[in-house]
């Protein structure tokens, strides 16, 4: 069995990552962290830094901690959203974990398309987690 989850350096993608560590430790399962972006022209140089100095300490951590895990950083071309479905797939994932945004009261309405498409298309159960209230 296996747990995936979306990670962007944002307070939503930590919390995500840290509710699939929580479920990955309690049901002693392998993680897939799941890094995606569309590259392109509007990808700088410096994200791609930091997300590479993100996704070390990320790895750093599941390492010290003893969890099975696989990091995969793409940039590819792909919608973030097709990569995190097709990998949940192609793991035969048993839950999928990601984070979502407090919206305003009209933005409540309407559910983040990324995260409705996972929700909606998903073959598995989804984890959606908010960030803690600054």
């Amino acid at each position: 069995m296996t747990i995936v989850v979306g990670y962007i350096p944002t307070p939503e993608g930590r919390a995500a990552l840290e509710a699939a560590r929580r479920e990955a430790a309690k049901d002693k399962v392998r993680l897939v962290v799941v890094n995606s972006h569309k590259g392109g022209a509007s990808y700088r140089d410096e994200e791609a830094v930091r997300a590479d100095d993100e996704l070390d300490i990320v790895r750093n951590t599941l390492e010290s901690e003893g969890q099975k895990f696989e990091v995969r950083n793409l940039v590819r071309g792909n919608d973030p959203t097709d990569d995190l479905l097709d990998i949940a797939e192609e793991e035969k994932a048993s839950l999928i974990v990601i984070g979502i945004r407090r919206r305003s009261a009209i933005g409540k309405l309407v559910m983040g398309s990324n995260a409705q498409r996972i929700l909606l298309e998903a073959d598995c159960p989804v984890l959606a987690v908010k960030a803690p209230r600054s």
